[in-house]
């Protein structure tokens, strides 16, 4: 097929002369067709092999070019003529198959050089499928929610389009003359058109160039000229000024109203995503995703040197210069407090900025929507922003550290995060902390330091610039300016003020200041009136811009004016620092997981990793358990406790107060009035109140062995602070029903009034609880009184102890009160004066010298003593005094009046055990119950608390595992998002 394409080829080449000439004319070469010609030349390379190709393009692009070169056939005449006339029907049908073959292995060639040309032009086309994050998520979706032919319809047409176009004829001529001006020589009127030049440049202009212009020496040749035309000349080039600033005027205006259209556009794709497009699955987007990595990291305390290093702007400037301005123009709404000159800003204020179809604003912490557009939601949340940050001061402090988190969306919103701090002071004024200056600096510098933060340095414009302290701190934290953007607002009043204006120009080339940044714009942020709205604002900012000559003179450029052009400009910054430095971070905290997991498995191998969260929940659990197996308490078990309880805190009363008083007493008649009187005297004042003590200590005493109990039950020490915590707590917040006391009165008066002993059972029962009150008692006198006259003569000699001089002098005054109770036993509870003077004169004659204090403090346990020694005595003899009991004790000498009131006292006992019983389980052991629920739930509010009480390695290490899993997850969620989205 390749020699049947040569050889048309040469038939081709023929074929173009005319056929009088005959074969032998050689016709020239670029007389031939190009593509004969190049295929010509080609392959009759051996005539002139010198010759360079004409036509390389022809040969590059066929495939012909390439084919190999066939020599003619030799048509010689003879036999072989005579053949070939013969055979004519033969050679005909040989050359028509011979054009098919011809035919179709041009068009593969042809196809194939075709395609392979198509290759070679793509892939000289850039890759743009890496800068498709440029373009909105919304663009792509316009074709399914928006008929994008009622679109095109919609759009004005070509010739209105024109008639907003300038007359760029006119424009035309004005160039032609401008150029003619230049290229005269007027330097004077060249230095003077710089700001034309800019605005040359800004439209578009860009081969207008005053350092283009030649040199010429017409200007010199003709002095009278010159003077002559430079005032026309100078009046053409203010008048081109106007023009073109006209001109830029109209484009700017058709350039908002398209983004206006815009802008609503994108306001009603969103209003249909929001209404169901993509409510299958609630998809975040970036910014939202981004805030909430920043809001883990600001509670996250780092252990392993992974610092927060992801960036935010940071919103940094003096007091008063327009900080909070700045940032609401950016947020399109006055979301914050303002005040004249005071401080306003006290802690600093996470914004997250992203795009909405509804202009809102959220707390991190609340669900609550404030619709920006609504001058009555306005003032809510500046409100609540105020009262958020007074909160969060602390007493005595005047600013806080601690961040509060807010959200805003809105249509047109550039995505980013910004920090507003509270503005840098250089004096404390009064009612301020005195280390209020050092705090706010403390406060900056925590967030400037972060090697990724981008840092929008703030200064006032109306003040002088010598006055600012904020640059020479951000010049400490950034000295190279590589993530600083300074703003120099209230140009206005600058402008208005400063008698030189290019101090404006100095300050935003850097010129001023020794601190460098990455750019410098120049804003407007109102005429100071708290209540004008954004749009009055930014209708003010750029008539402003418009009509000032800061612009007008080339003082400033076009792009460093107005707070849209900062927006984006520090939205581009952000996100750019963001994709840089988020991988970075992610694998630190990678890092970090590792080394917290590895030190788990190595110190707690058996156990789970709870969070503080988790463990609370766990410890309160066990809590309410150990406060449900109250109820499981038996009656009997609580009736025993309580009248154990009750007699160990009432029988030193009724011993000293009531039974040994009566005792002394003449006979039974005057044993019973004084008892009965002395036990209605302790019903009404002394004995309810000391019963519901002893209920409501035996209710704690019965809670805490439950939780004794519950601990030794595999139960974690971790929970020992926090249990204690909530029993003391709900303990003190429970209250005794005061309305029990009075119940309580009547019953134990009543039971203390019957004296009636209905059986012998009832009767030795009392015999036995008095006599074990009364050997009790004994016991405990008895070793009172060892103690008082010290070890005895088997101890001293076994054990080889002494007495101490006051111990003899005691045990001296004891064998004399023995010897004064020997011979009279019946004497009374109470020593006289002479009795006291005798005993003492005799202690002196065997010259022991005593007070008589002591004396009467030795015989009040000795007389103790003696009495119970005799009570005892009483009880055994009243052991068969029942028959005498149930006759009154008529005609006997036995009274057992002592063993009636032992058993009113037991009987009380009882009674009053039974009811507080009934009390603690239908009642009290309920409320404690809830107490401490309500307890639980306040600690489980409380974070401090929960901090202060579940305390240790493992919790630390098990918060830190949690939050640094919680952050590299949302981490590379995010980085999977942006990824997506580049």
């Amino acid at each position: 097929m390749l020699r049947a394409g040569s050889a048309v080829t040469c038939i081709a080449c023929k074929n173009l002369l005319p056929s009088r000439m005959g074969v032998k004319f050689r016709v020239p070469l670029q007389k031939l067709h190009p593509l004969s010609r190049a295929i010509h030349h080609r392959y009759s390379s051996n005539n002139n092999p010198q010759r360079p190709p004409h036509c390389s393009a022809a040969r590059h692009y066929t495939s012909l070019s390439r084919l190999p070169l066939r020599p003619p056939k030799s048509r010689s005449g003879g036999h072989g003529y005579q053949q070939h006339r013969s055979f004519w029907v033969a050679h005909l049908a040989a050359r028509l198959l011979k054009l098919r073959y011809i035919l179709l292995g041009s068009a593969v060639g042809g196809g194939y050089t075709a395609k392979k040309t198509y290759d070679e032009w793509k892939d000289m086309f850039p890759d743009m499928s890496q800068y498709t994050w440029i373009v909105p998520d919304f663009v792509w979706e316009l074709s399914e929610n928006i008929d994008l032919d009622n679109l095109a319809s919609a759009l004005p047409e070509l010739e209105e389009i024109a008639k907003l176009l300038p007359d760029m004829e006119k424009i035309g001529e004005n160039f032609t003359f401008l150029k003619s001006l230049l290229s005269s020589g007027l330097g004077s009127e060249v230095n003077g058109a710089s700001g034309l030049r800019l605005l040359l440049e800004t439209t578009g202009e860009s081969t207008l160039r005053v350092t283009d212009v030649p040199p010429t020496s017409a200007a010199m040749s003709d002095g009278s000229d010159k003077q002559f035309k430079k005032s026309s000349d100078k009046e053409k080039i203010d008048q081109l000024q106007e023009e073109l600033l006209r001109t830029q005027l109209k484009y700017q205006r058709l350039l908002e109203r398209l983004e206006k259209e815009n802008k609503e556009l994108r306001k009603v794709v969103l209003q249909k995503d929001d209404k169901g497009i993509h409510q299958r699955k609630v998809k975040k987007s970036l910014i939202d995703m981004y805030s909430e990595v920043l809001d883990i990291l600001s509670d996250y305390d780092s252990n392993y040197n992974t610092h927060d290093q992801l960036p935010r702007v940071v919103v940094v400037g003096d007091q008063s210069a327009g900080k909070t301005s700045v940032l609401e123009m950016i947020a399109q709404a006055r979301i914050f407090p303002r005040g004249s000159g005071e401080m306003m800003t006290r802690s600093p204020v996470k914004v997250t900025l992203s795009e909405g179809p509804h202009h809102v604003a959220m707390f991190k912490d609340s669900t609550r929507e404030f619709d920006l557009g609504k001058e009555e939601d306005l003032a809510a949340l500046r409100h609540e922003i105020e009262l958020r940050m007074r909160k969060s001061v602390k007493e005595g402090q005047t600013v806080s550290p601690e961040t509060i988190s807010l959200s805003v969306k809105g249509p047109g919103i550039q995505r980013m995060v910004l920090v507003d701090l509270p503005g840098v002071i250089s004096t404390v004024t009064s009612g301020m902390a005195a280390d209020t200056k050092e705090t706010i600096f403390s406060i900056s510098k925590a967030y400037m330091q972060n090697p990724n933060a981008i840092i929008l340095c703030i200064q006032d414009g109306s003040v002088d610039a010598e006055r600012s302290i904020v640059t020479d701190l951000v010049s400490q934290m950034d000295p190279q300016g590589k993530r600083t953007i300074f703003v120099l607002t209230k140009v206005d009043l600058a402008e208005k003020n400063l008698a030189s204006s290019s101090r404006i120009q100095q300050i935003v080339e850097g010129k001023l200041f020794p601190m460098k940044a990455l750019g410098y714009f120049a804003v407007v942020t109102g005429k100071g009136s708290s209540n004008e709205s954004i749009d009055s604002i930014k209708d003010y900012e750029e008539d402003f811009f418009q009509k000032s000559r800061l612009l007008r003179d080339g003082m400033l450029k076009a792009h460093q004016v107005t707070t849209k052009n900062l927006s984006l400009a520090v939205s581009d910054c952000f996100w750019k620092m963001v994709r840089e430095s988020v991988e970075q971070q992610a694998d630190a905290f990678k890092a970090s997981r590792f080394n917290l997991e590895t030190e788990w498995k190595n110190n707690y191998p058996r156990l789970r990793e709870l969070d503080r969260n988790e463990l609370y929940e766990k410890a309160k659990n066990e809590i309410l358990d150990e406060v449900i197996s109250l109820s499981q308490v038996t009656p009997k078990h609580w009736e025993s406790i309580l009248q154990k309880k009750l007699w160990e805190r009432v029988s030193t009363h009724v011993i000293e107060n009531i039974y040994l008083p009566a005792a002394q007493t003449i006979n039974s008649g005057t044993f019973n009035t004084t008892v009965d009187i002395k036990l209605k005297q302790w019903t009404d004042k002394q004995l309810p109140h000391k019963a519901l003590e002893v209920a409501w200590e035996t209710l704690q005493e019965e809670f805490a062995r439950f939780m004794a109990e519950y601990k030794g039950k595999d139960q974690d020490d971790i929970f020992d602070k926090l249990k204690e915590a909530v029993k003391d707590e709900s303990i003190k917040r429970h209250k005794w029903n005061e309305r029990a006391m009075d119940s309580l009165r009547v019953i134990q008066h009543n039971a203390l009034e019957d004296r009636s002993i209905t059986d012998k059972p009832q009767w030795d029962a009392a015999i036995h609880f008095m006599e074990e009150t009364l050997q009790s008692r004994l016991k405990d006198t008895d070793s009172v009184i060892a103690d008082m006259v010290g070890p005895d003569w088997k101890q001293r000699w076994l054990s080889w102890k002494n007495r101490t001089p006051e111990q003899h002098i005691r045990n001296e005054t004891k064998n004399e009160l023995e010897r004064l109770l020997k011979l009279h036993e019946d004497h009374t509870a109470y020593l006289a004066n002479d009795e006291v003077t005798t005993v003492r004169k005799n202690l002196e004659a065997r010259g022991v010298e005593v007070d008589p204090v002591l004396i009467k403090d030795t015989w009040h346990q000795l007389f103790r003593r003696h009495f119970l020694q005799k009570a005892l005595l009483h009880c055994n003899l009243c052991r068969r005094g029942f028959y005498y009991y149930q006759r009154h004790f008529v005609d006997s000498e036995l009274e057992c009046n002592d063993v009636v009131l032992f058993w009113r006292i037991q009987r009380m006992l009882a009674i009053t055990a039974n009811t507080l019983r009934q009390q603690l389980t239908n009642t009290e052991v309920r409320r404690l119950e809830k107490n401490v629920k309500e307890v639980l739930e306040d600690f489980g509010e409380d974070t401090e608390k929960k901090v202060q009480l579940i305390t240790g390695r493992r919790v630390q290490l098990a918060e830190d595992l949690k939050k640094v899993r919680e952050i590299q997850e949302k981490l590379e969620a995010f980085i999977e998002a942006l990824h997506k989205e580049k």
